[in-house]
């Protein structure tokens, strides 16, 4: 599956040990909480300007995937994490958002 091109399912499955294995394997800089239920990842800029540009792009995503973030936005840095509420947990939904803000061009900056 591509996770750059595939679409949040509303009713998407709690990822099992193997499942968040592969999925963290496929996201670099991404990394699960000690539980398991959550993964994030912290992007640094060189000012507060760049911050905002991704933080925006990241809202563009979560909005077209109905799937959102929490973001801990600072002057030269936003960490992002996806965990899905509804389900208690990691699901595909995360892992689909974490690939699709790891592709922004705002996150290399």
């Amino acid at each position: 599956m591509n996770l750059l091109l595939a679409q949040c399912d509303p009713k998407a499955p709690l990822l099992d040990a193997d499942a968040r294995q592969r999925v963290l394997a496929a996201l670099p800089g991404w990394s699960p909480d000690p539980e398991n239920k959550l993964i994030g990842r912290r992007f640094g800029f060189a000012n507060f300007y760049q911050v905002m540009a991704f933080v925006n792009a990241v809202a563009e995503i979560a909005h077209a995937q109905d799937h959102h973030p929490e973001m801990l936005v600072g002057y030269d840095a936003c960490t992002v994490s996806f965990t899905t509420h509804s389900r208690g947990g990691l699901t595909l939904n995360d892992a689909i958002c974490a690939a699709q803000v790891s592709a922004l061009p705002e996150a290399t900056a």
